[in-house]
């Protein structure tokens, strides 16, 4: 995908307003502040300031990286803020009219956070005599939700912490005596109309006495206080949107000042002579507190529009997926939602598609070589288009149901049918003659994504889950339309992987339960439970892994050369003839290539390949040999540490070895003889076999250049953000 998705409507509403004509009202202008007849505000990541009047704005910070939070100091001579001027982010002031920025902390803020968490070191304000800033920090927190009120001196010194252990958003009583403030802090949460045990809360705090005292008690939330006279003032959905209240202290009494119904009111912050900027639907707006009146303050930013130009750029650092060719002379790439095409070694990098407003994704050569089929959603839905492996002529639409995010367009080797799924679970296979799509099963619990050809295109093997949240293997055939179970609920098995020659069906199963003591509680935690198993397909098949034994040799006269030898289990030879030795013209079907199949005690003839179990996935197989990926178990928040290796088995040495390290994904090609490896930023070939480590060539991808035009790649990142909204949000209503 072209970038993380929730960039991508920012980026979009960012500079809808550039965009307009020079007089128009420029949108997405976030974290006002207000003094007297000035306003800051920060918009695309610098701070601006215009007359409270409006008008065109001036800029007052020019630096790439985010200047967020202004605040005007009490005498309206400087502008506080938080800035990323090294990196992290930090308390810096400037003048007023703009000037060199003065750093006033320095300990390393912790980051970068989750969208959720906002940013570290945000500016709230100033002290009333305008010495010192008010920040919020997670310096002295353990947790990302264990932030603290700080001071810092403008002329010079150490922070120093507000007697509260935590909390969020706040504001300094007119004497400086007493903060308002929430314990809380999660303004840049997207809950809406929330009412669980992060709800923010008011609370007084006296700085002398040390005392508590609870301001609210709302189920819903109540944030971004500002103390004016006797009055606090702040934001709260408790009618369903966000929008400004005040409490009198005197009386204890809450009173609703605006009353949007449309748009949350945002960021609110008070100036010195009791008025109240704040945003609503991305602009600014402006509250008298003595009348209770708002205005709207018309600005337009004037700006060169750079990030609107269409311009050329490399996508190699976007690359999404691949697929290779059938002769593995070609690697096809998604990258920032085009479909390229990229040689081995030598010739031209082809963009197929080349569209700048269509998200073009999930690639896969056919088996004859002349087509790619790929998912794009230039209908405004995910549809399976099909296009020629040159980019010679239009895409052709194969599908046009589309109603969810769909995944995995497949080619059976035969080149007849498609396989794909999508979101809800939904499995289907698509006839290319007569465009024919049949749902063949429905995943209840997520995504159903490790579908598998059998070598003659006529059976399609995938795992769904069992009522125990398990998964157990299942067989769909071409010859009459059915899906049959194959293993039991009692394992966990997934993932696959037809041996080419029809005789044994490999996969993935959880079978190693040897927990470990967890270093934290006194608990267990079991990792490196995943083995590799192969379901032995007919009666006849022998077994993949026959006994081996050391024999005297005897040199008799009468020792016939042409004994005949066991059959040893998957081979190359099979593989090239596509049939069992064992095989019998009676049972043969008419296609000598199609792989037959008992299922009656098919779930019972299995047999554990001899690798310790660890943690594994990507499972493939090809004539005497099968692929798989090792790694480290899951870590939530951080990469486990542990590199991970493809690896190749042979049942013909009985032992693993390293094909290649720091694989994130690979794909083989349609004969099996070659492999594409996706290494971090590196595309790299190799030849499939225990010794191939040695034949890695690194894929040329310095041609992956794509004309981007901006407007119209927002429009479609607009329009994808709404999709995955309606597909993946656990409320049907989103909460309205």
């Amino acid at each position: 995908m072209r970038f993380q998705f929730f960039g991508y409507l920012c980026v979009f509403v960012l500079f809808q307003g550039a965009a307009q004509p020079s007089a128009a009202q420029t949108k997405l202008l976030r974290f006002p502040t207000i003094h007297g007849d000035q306003i800051a505000f920060t918009y695309a990541g610098d701070i601006w300031r215009v007359s409270s009047e409006g008008g065109t704005a001036i800029r007052l910070t020019t630096h790439p990286g985010l200047e967020l939070f202004p605040r005007f100091s009490p005498d309206g001579q400087q502008i506080a803020f938080t800035g990323q001027y090294d990196g992290d982010e930090q308390v810096y002031v400037i003048p007023a009219t703009g000037g060199i920025p003065q750093q006033l902390t320095f300990y390393p803020a912790r980051g970068p956070l989750p969208d959720r968490w906002g940013y570290d070191n945000q500016v709230y304000g100033w002290t009333r005599d305008g010495r010192s800033v008010l920040f919020r920090s997670l310096r002295d927190g353990w947790t990302l939700g264990s932030s603290r009120l700080f001071t810092v001196p403008v002329d010079g010194g150490l922070p120093e912490a507000l007697p509260m252990r935590v909390s969020g958003a706040g504001d300094l009583s007119p004497d400086g005596d007493r903060v308002v403030f929430s314990p809380l802090f999660r303004d840049f949460r997207t809950w809406k109309r929330y009412e669980g045990g992060w709800a923010q809360d008011l609370f007084l705090f006296d700085l002398k006495t040390f005392e508590y005292e609870q301001l609210t008690d709302h189920l819903r939330t109540e944030r971004d206080p500002m103390w004016i006279g006797d009055r606090i003032y702040f934001a709260s959905d408790r009618d369903d949107t966000l929008n400004l209240y005040y409490l009198d202290l005197a009386t204890r009494e809450t009173h609703q000042v605006t009353h949007s119904t449309d748009f949350d009111v945002r960021w609110p912050s008070r100036g010195e002579s009791g008025q109240i900027v704040y945003e609503l639907g991305g602009e600014l707006y402006v509250l008298d507190t003595q009348s209770g009146d708002s205005r709207k303050v018309s600005i337009h930013v004037p700006t060169d529009g750079l990030a609107m130009r269409p311009r050329r750029i490399s996508v190699a650092d976007r690359i999404s997926g691949i697929g290779l060719s059938p002769d593995a002379k070609r690697v096809v790439v998604a990258a920032r939602g085009d479909i390229f095409t990229v040689p081995a070694e030598k010739g031209p990098t082809r963009n197929l598609t080349n569209t700048s407003g269509e998200h073009d994704k999930w690639p896969h050569w056919s088996p004859d070589g002349s087509k790619i089929v790929f998912l794009s959603d230039r209908t405004g839905e995910e549809e399976l288009y099909l296009i020629d492996q040159r980019g010679d002529g239009q895409a052709q639409q194969l599908t046009d149901n589309g109603q969810a995010m769909r995944y995995r367009p497949t080619w059976s080797p035969d080149g007849a049918r498609l396989a794909f799924s999508d979101k809800d679970g939904k499995l289907y296979v698509l006839v290319l003659d007569g465009r024919e799509v049949s749902e063949i099963a429905d995943e209840a619990r997520g995504q159903l994504m490790d579908f598998s050809w059998s070598p003659c295109g006529g059976h399609l093997a995938f795992s769904m889950t069992d009522p125990n949240g398990w998964r157990s293997l299942h067989i769909w055939s071409v010859e009459g339309g059915q899906a049959r179970r194959i293993t039991g609920e009692h394992f966990h098995e997934f993932s696959p992987a037809w041996d080419p020659d029809g005789k044994y069906l490999y996969y993935l199963s959880n079978r190693q339960f040897a927990p470990q003591i967890c270093t934290v509680e006194w608990n267990y935690v079991m990792t490196r439970s995943t083995g590799i198993f192969a379901l032995a397909l007919r009666r006849d098949v022998p077994h993949p892994l026959p006994p081996e034994s050391d024999e005297v040799t005897v040199d008799r006269n009468d020792q016939q050369e042409d004994d005949p030898q066991p059959d040893s289990g998957p081979n190359d030879q099979d593989a090239a003839e596509g049939e069992s030795q064992d095989s019998t013209p009676d049972e043969r079907p008419a296609d000598a290539a199609y792989t037959k199949i008992d299922f009656e005690g098919l779930g019972q003839r299995v047999v554990r390949l001899p690798l310790e179990e660890d943690n594994y996935r990507g499972l493939s197989a090809i004539a005497g040999h099968v692929l798989y990926v090792r790694g480290g178990p899951f870590f939530y928040g951080r990469d486990s540490g542990v590199r991970t290796e493809l690896r190749i088995f042979s049942f013909k040495d009985r032992k693993a070895t390293t094909l290649a390290e720091g694989v994130d994904s690979y794909v083989l090609a349609a004969d099996g003889k070659k492999l594409a490896t996706r290494e971090g930023r590196d595309i790299a070939l190799y030849d499939a076999k225990p010794e191939g480590k040695a034949s890695r060539k690194v894929v040329p991808l310095s041609g992956l250049m794509a004309d981007v035009d901006p407007r119209q790649e927002w429009v479609q990142i607009f329009h994808e953000v709404w999709r995955r909204y309606r597909d993946f949000f656990y409320v049907s209503n989103m909460h309205g």
